[in-house]
């Protein structure tokens, strides 16, 4: 017996009326990146960044609050120009990248903000999920890459409290306070790929007559 799942799809989509008007995209990880930001001894910001960004959003015209996004953040990456600070980052005592090598994000809604959205989701990271909101601006408008790809953008920003996650290592420093700090900013700026329809299938051959 032969099955279609043909009409089952299509039901799926006149059942939920969001879905015709989302177009999908896929992060492109060449172009983005998750960067942060730190407090150092109480004195200072020390950057870095996350290189490599994966995942897809569905962005909704008719409807903009419909859109989902979803990004996987390689933890392994992770680069502050300075490599053993950067291996003591792997290490057990922050993210512990050979056990959780990755930082994922699920929306769950997203609400205007004047000009800009506001997308909350799950933030997943060492183990431990919680809720966080992301303050967006864009997503841009359609633009053609010199090779034919449709291309927009977006950058988005957060504050977190990575003991929150799990991520407690500190050490007080002999003046007063801390060598890290405990609240860190949060910038994803993602480049999107629009994703292409897939080939129709050529059409049978007739069968020849023999």
């Amino acid at each position: 017996m032969k099955l279609s799942f043909k009409p089952a799809i299509a039901a799926l989509v006149l059942a939920s009326p969001s879905l015709a008007f989302a177009t999908e995209y896929d992060i492109d990880s060449a172009h983005s990146g998750a960067n942060f930001s730190v407090k150092h001894m109480m004195v200072s910001n020390v950057r870095g960044a996350f290189s490599k960004v994966t995942g897809t959003a569905n962005i909704d015209e008719k409807d903009i609050t419909k859109s989902t996004v979803q990004a996987v953040i390689d933890a392994t990456t992770i680069n502050t120009n300075e490599p053993k600070r950067d291996e003591h980052l792997k290490s057990p005592d922050f993210f512990d990248t050979a056990k959780y090598p990755t930082i994922t994000f699920k929306s769950t809604k997203v609400e205007k903000a004047g000009d800009n959205l506001k997308v909350m989701g799950d933030l997943t990271m060492h183990g431990v999920t919680k809720p966080v909101t992301l303050d967006v601006e864009g997503f841009t408008t359609e633009a053609k890459d010199p090779w034919g790809n449709t291309k927009r953008g977006g950058t988005a920003t957060t504050k977190i409290n990575r003991k929150d996650f799990g991520l407690g290592w500190n050490k007080v420093l002999d003046t007063g306070g801390v060598a890290v700090g405990e609240e860190v900013a949060i910038t994803l700026d993602l480049e999107l790929n629009k994703k292409q329809a897939p080939a129709a299938a050529p059409a049978a051959k007739p069968a020849t007559k023999k």
